[in-house]
């Protein structure tokens, strides 16, 4: 288990991940990390911004389609 430090950085709150937490993400700087709620706190996984663009792309035609997509359900 790492412990992390919450620090002040600038006028934010931040954390330093230690390199071998980055290795173990494949991750370097510019890198942009998802961060999701589950039942035992959160967790961490790389963005992967295809992955990123086809789901604002699918999140965009089920809000214009969401009529047609109730018809189609029942």
């Amino acid at each position: 288990m790492t412990r992390l430090k919450i620090r002040k950085i600038g006028n934010s709150l931040g954390v330093v991940l230690p390199k071998d937490v980055l290795e173990q993400l494949k991750v370097k700087e510019g890198d942009t990390l998802n961060v999701v709620t589950v039942p035992t706190g959160v967790t961490l996984s790389v963005s992967d911004a295809e992955v990123d663009r086809l789901m604002e792309m699918a999140e965009r035609i089920m809000d214009e389609n969401r009529e047609v997509l109730r018809a189609l359900a029942k």
